[in-house]
């Protein structure tokens, strides 16, 4: 799904509430057998799931023993009824705890699965919920689209280790960019090709038709975030490339060098570098430190000057702007940039817009 498109969608969810995006098992054990040795004498809850079709109970009951888990839940918000895509009516709902295998045969049976009944809907906000996760050690979970903020702020109020699920420009987002800053939350080993095949009956077919499945979208750039410790996050960038100015321009109004791709992050560079929010992808805070987000606020990435805006042809749409906020910009190079966004009103400069940067240094240098 192109931007654009995952945007609109995103937009949907938040204003209709349509936020069941199922994920798929291959991708669930994809990435969970990564973290294996966290689980052991844990318990985990999977907060934002109903147990009875929800992938996640399924990988973790069936995987109990395996991983030496002590306890898992599972809670549903406002469904009684085993049904893939619950239409939240009902005023209740339920949550499943299971404590292992009882006779023997490592399946997770009906009767070794204890059936309990909230007095609430289940909203993982709501003082059940909330016992049930001061009682966990780790949630794993594919939470609410529209309720990101509010779900990553509960975890961390109750200080407590996760696995989730969001889009990576999650991390433009100012309290989350702080939290990475500061080495609280960094990304997971991520989805195959870059891309999450979800189950959401709502939305338009956007999968490929080799891994098509009924009501499956495929979204770009979502991505697994925890605050687990993960032997990628301490594997070194293997950098090759060396600085010269005219393969690295600086921003006008900031002491930084422009890189568009992480893997050209230039090995010999002491300076102050800004990458894509791609780069988190590959961060090592060992190897480097994070300074800021342009789009943040924290540094005025403003360029103070009267500005045409052009359109994807270059051409002049008759609209000016003083301060394109939130965006960095740096003179346009036309060997590189073909598509200019601005020209200066008064001097005739081409300028192009770059999307978020976060600004690091090498600490190895």
């Amino acid at each position: 799904m192109g931007k654009e498109s995952w945007n609109k969608n995103l937009k949907q969810a938040k204003k209709s509430k349509n936020d069941e995006f199922y994920t798929q098992l291959s991708d669930i054990e994809r990435e969970l057998g990564h973290y294996k040795e966290h689980f052991k004498d844990k318990v985990v809850f999977c907060n934002c799931d109903d147990p009875r079709v929800s992938n996640f109970f399924h990988y973790f009951s069936y995987n109990f023993e395996y991983l030496w888990l002590k306890k898992l839940i599972t809670t549903c918000y406002k469904n009684q009824q085993p049904d893939l895509f619950s239409e939240n009516k009902s005023e209740k709902a339920i949550y499943l705890e299971y404590t292992g295998d009882k006779n023997g045969d490592n399946v997770p049976n009906p009767n070794e699965i204890g059936i309990k009944h909230l007095i609430g809907d289940g909203d993982f906000r709501s003082n059940e919920c909330i016992e049930l996760l001061k009682q966990a050690d780790i949630i794993v979970t594919n939470p609410p689209f529209s309720l990101f903020r509010e779900y990553l702020a509960q975890l961390m109020e109750y200080n407590k280790k996760f696995i989730i699920i969001w889009h990576q420009n999650c991390i433009t987002y100012k309290e989350i960019f702080k939290l990475i800053k500061e080495n609280k939350l960094w990304l997971g080993y991520g989805f195959k090709w870059g891309a999450a095949h979800f189950i959401n009956k709502h939305y338009e077919d956007y999968a490929s038709a080799w891994d098509h499945k009924e009501w499956m979208i495929r979204v770009s750039w979502v991505n697994w975030f925890t605050n687990l410790e993960i032997r990628k996050r301490h594997e070194d960038l293997i950098l090759y490339k060396t600085y010269n100015e005219s393969e690295y321009p600086k921003y006008e109004n900031y002491d930084a060098i422009n890189v568009d791709i992480t893997k050209n992050i230039p090995m010999d560079y002491k300076g102050a570098i800004g990458v894509p929010i791609t780069f988190m992808d590959k961060y090592n805070p060992e190897q480097f430190e994070i300074i800021a987000l342009g789009i943040v606020g924290s540094i005025d990435f403003t360029c103070n000057k009267k500005m045409e805006i052009l359109d994807k042809n270059g051409k002049p749409t008759g609209k000016f702007t003083f301060n394109a906020k939130g965006t960095l910009y740096r003179l346009y190079n036309p060997k590189k940039d073909k598509t200019p966004a601005f020209k200066d009103f008064e001097t005739g400069e081409l300028y192009t817009s770059i999307y978020a940067r976060i600004i690091i240094k090498n600490k190895k240098l």
